[in-house]
C-alpha cells in the first residue's frame, strides 16, 4: 500500500506478444470490420424499407445492430491504430470513455437479447392478443428501459474504477481498457474487483435467468402443440435467437464471472477478440438470414450499394 502513485497515462498491451501476427491481424480484423458495419447498415436499411418487416422482432434487431456496430467502433478503430503504431498508448480520459461506451453497449446488447426474448415469448404464448401485448410504444419502452440500464450500470462502475489507487505498474494487458485488467492494477484489486463482478453479474446473469426462463416456456409452450408442423416453425424460430445468445454469453460470462488468477489475462485478451469482432459479426448472419423478406431486402439494398458504388 505504500506505491501508490497517480496515473495519467496508460500502456495498452495489445498484441505485443504476439509480434509477428501484427500485420496479419490487422488485415482480418479490418476487413472484419468493414463487413460488420456493411452488414448492420445493411439490416437496418432493408428494414426500415420493408414494410412486412416492420415487427417488434425487426424493431429490436434494428436496436441491436445499431449497438454492435456502435460497440466495435468504440472499439476496433483503436486496436487497428494500435496494430500499426509502436506508441501504444491511452489517456486517462481516454481510457474512461472507452470503457464507459464499451460497458454501457454491452449491457444495452444483453438486455436487447432479452427484450427480444420475451418478444418470442409472447408471439408464441399470446398469439391472438399479440398486437396488443406488443405495440410500437411497449417495444420504444423496452428498448429505453435497455438503453438507460446499460447507461447506468456503466456509470456506476466507471465512478468505481476511477476512485481506485493505481500501483507502480501502467502496463494495461489488454488491447483496449477492458474492466478487469484496469482494476487488476490497482493496490485494492482484490475488494473492488467484487465490486465490479457484481456489476457485472447483474446485467450477464440477471438478462441470462430472463432469456433461460423464457426459453423453458417457449419450450412447454411448443411441446403442447398438436401440430408438428408449428412445432417446428416455432423452434427454428427461436433457434436462431438461441444461437446467438449462446455465442454471446458463453464469451462473455468465460471472461467475466471465471476467477482471476495472474496467468488468465493472456487467454481474456484472446477471448475477448471474439467478442469484439467474431460476435458483431455472426450476429447479422445469424438473424437476417432466418426470413425470405428479409433475404430479399437485403439483397435489393446490396445490390443498389453494388450499382452505386465507384467502378474503377
Amino acid at each position: 500500500m505504500d506505491n501508490h502513485t497517480t496515473v495519467s497515462t496508460f500502456f495498452l498491451w495489445g498484441f505485443s506478444s504476439f509480434p509477428d501476427l501484427q500485420d496479419l491481424s490487422f488485415v482480418i480484423i479490418f476487413f472484419s470490420h468493414v463487413t460488420i458495419v456493411v452488414a448492420n447498415v445493411s439490416i437496418t436499411v432493408a428494414i426500415k424499407l420493408n414494410q412486412n418487416l416492420h415487427t417488434p422482432m425487426y424493431f429490436f434487431l434494428c436496436g441491436l445492430s445499431f449497438s454492435e456496430n456502435c460497440t466495435t467502433m468504440v472499439i476496433i478503430p483503436c486496436m487497428l491504430v494500435d496494430l500499426l503504431s509502436e506508441s501504444k498508448t491511452i489517456s486517462l480520459p481516454e481510457r474512461a470513455t472507452q470503457m464507459f461506451f464499451f460497458f454501457g453497449l454491452g449491457a444495452n446488447n444483453c438486455l436487447l437479447l432479452a427484450a427480444m426474448s420475451y418478444d418470442h415469448y409472447t408471439a408464441i404464448h399470446n398469439l391472438l392478443h399479440y398486437t396488443v401485448l406488443m405495440t410500437q410504444k411497449i417495444c420504444f419502452q423496452l428498448m429505453t428501459v435497455a438503453c438507460v440500464t446499460g447507461i447506468v450500470v456503466s456509470l456506476c462502475i466507471v465512478l468505481v474504477v476511477f476512485n481506485l489507487s493505481f500501483c507502480d505498474s501502467s502496463t494495461i494487458k489488454h488491447f483496449f481498457c477492458d474492466i478487469t485488467s484496469v482494476v487488476s492494477l490497482a493496490c485494492d484489486y482484490t475488494f473492488f474487483q467484487k465490486m465490479v463482478l457484481a456489476f457485472t453479474a447483474f446485467v450477464l446473469v440477471g438478462s441470462f435467468i430472463f432469456i433461460t426462463i423464457s426459453c423453458v416456456f417457449i419450450g412447454s409452450i411448443v411441446m403442447r402443440m398438436p401440430s408438428a408442423q408449428r412445432r417446428f416453425k416455432a423452434f427454428s424460430t427461436c433457434s436462431f435467437h438461441l444461437t446467438v445468445v449462446c455465442i454471446h454469453y458463453g464469451f462473455d460470462g468465460f471472461v467475466y464471472l471465471r476467477p482471476k488468477d495472474s496467468d488468465s489475462f493472456c487467454e481474456d485478451m484472446l477471448m475477448a477478440v471474439t467478442y469484439t469482432v467474431l460476435t458483431p459479426l455472426l450476429n447479422p448472419i445469424v438473424y437476417s438470414l432466418r426470413k425470405k423478406e428479409m433475404k430479399m431486402s437485403l439483397k435489393k439494398v446490396l445490390g443498389n450499394i453494388c450499382r452505386f458504388s465507384p467502378r474503377w
